[in-house]
């Protein structure tokens, strides 16, 4: 009777792994909704505050002037970036989504990825110019609304579309380094006063909502090959990457936070850009990269938690 009944328990065993084994990738969708649905809301928070607020829009105003007096030397090579920047995104995205499409047959995928990078796009635009508007709260300020940032979103979408296509095994390294090119591009809009820090971080937050719609969508199309054997099974998966977007990310959001709240609690500067310390362009170039790699390091771990382990 024992050995029928040890029997009987290793079949459940091998059953139940078989059948794990089968579980497609993002096994778990609700995951990926409830995280677009977070990225939507901090959208919307992100506008309030800074937008709709007089304690927001001061903040952000006074980021934005300080921002010409505390780097005033980098805005040519930053100038050229930005001039540069649509043709620098689209071609990266463009030869990467390419290669991969011709290479290894992922129409779907490629499909997904430029819909993700069109509607995420679309939505800035429909966003910045017909939902949003920016009321006048007693705040010197430009009397338009430039929330979200149309360049940002342009870089950021074009690195995650990069993320999306791309193997398992390399989404770390590309969690990495699209989290740094899009903090750079936010952060050149902002140093040559094209943009506010709430206009950058709310672009970041939303690809960071169409990256999550589309990668359940690629990765439930493309369950096949998205699989691999974990953290270290080549270098580009190594979780170092991931490490260095989590410690950018809580730094820069840690840092940006405290100095808006000792900012706050000193007393700002009675009109915008006329501090003698720049603290608020600090802070907000500090939240910048924070929300940047923060949602970059996301993004990695869920992906790689969501792809399917390779079969022993």
């Amino acid at each position: 009777m024992p050995a029928v009944w040890k029997s009987c328990k290793v079949t459940s065993q091998k059953s139940a792994n078989s059948t794990g084994r089968r579980l497609p990738a993002a096994r778990n969708p609700s995951l990926f909704l409830m995280g677009a649905v977070v990225c939507a809301l901090a959208l919307w928070v992100t506008y309030w505050v800074f937008v709709r607020t007089s304690t927001g829009q001061f903040a952000d105003e006074s980021a934005w002037r300080e921002a010409g007096f505390a780097a005033p030397d980098t805005q040519r090579p930053f100038l050229q970036f930005l001039d540069n920047l649509p043709y620098i995104s689209v071609l990266i995205a463009s030869a990467v989504i390419l290669f991969v499409t011709l290479r290894r047959q992922r129409w779907s995928a490629a499909v997904i990825a430029l819909g993700t990078i069109a509607g995420a796009n679309l939505t800035t635009q429909i966003l910045k110019n017909l939902l949003f508007d920016r009321p006048d709260r007693g705040v010197p300020t430009l009397d338009f609304n430039s929330l979200p940032s149309g360049h940002t979103t342009l870089a950021a979408s074009a690195a995650a579309a990069i993320f999306l296509v791309v193997t398992p095994r390399w989404r770390p390294l590309a969690a990495a380094a699209g989290g740094a090119y899009s903090v750079a591009a936010g952060a050149a809009t902002f140093l040559n006063l094209w943009h506010r820090p709430a206009d950058v971080i709310a672009a970041f937050l939303v690809v960071g909502a169409w990256t999550l719609l589309g990668g359940l969508l690629i990765m439930r199309f493309g369950s096949a090959w998205n699989v691999w054997n974990g953290y270290g099974e080549h270098w580009a998966a190594s979780r170092l990457w991931l490490t260095f977007c989590w410690a950018a990310g809580i730094g820069g959001l840690a840092l940006g936070t405290i100095l808006y709240l000792y900012v706050q609690l000193i007393g700002p500067a009675p009109v915008p850009g006329t501090a003698q310390i720049p603290l608020f362009f600090w802070s907000g170039l500090s939240m910048i990269v924070g929300v940047g790699f923060t949602l970059s390091a996301l993004a990695g771990c869920l992906f790689g938690h969501q792809a399917r382990r390779r079969e022993a």
